[in-house]
């Protein structure tokens, strides 16, 4: 499911940001600044999306949501706070899209007849090899 524009400025009103002093390398503009996004987005409070689809967030994204059911997204890997919020929504709108998207259902397929004789020949393979482990008759 694409998500369009307006439902996505919908979703972003819901949306709560905080920013606070990313880990790692970085020298002084990591000790200094706070860079760090933290997007949080409570489903189950959110009058954009229905039941059915608050329920596939919850179930798809669960490692994501904490126990006050609301999907955290962080993002610390730029120097500007502007544009980790910026990764940080895109990560968001993306994680929701996958969740939303319903999985095409596999068609069976026959195997092809090189697979068929490929398969055959590996057997043979293995057991030529295994009788080759036996002892010699004497």
């Amino acid at each position: 499911m694409v998500l369009s524009d307006s439902i996505k400025e919908q979703l972003l009103a819901e949306v709560q940001f905080s920013a606070s002093r990313s880990g790692g390398p970085g020298g002084q503009n990591v000790n200094k600044v706070n860079t760090k996004i933290e997007l949080r987005f409570p489903v189950q409070e959110s009058a954009v999306l229905d039941e059915l689809q608050k329920q596939l967030i919850l179930l798809k994204l669960k490692n994501r949501i904490n126990n006050e059911n609301e999907l955290l997204v962080t993002s610390s890997v730029e120097r500007t706070q502007w544009k980790n919020k910026e990764k940080a929504t895109r990560k968001f709108f993306e994680l929701v899209e996958k969740s939303l998207t319903k999985p095409r259902k596999r068609k069976k397929t026959q195997p092809t007849a090189a697979s068929k004789l490929k398969r055959i020949e590996n057997k043979k393979k293995l057991g030529q090899k295994k009788q080759l482990r036996k002892p010699p008759e004497t």
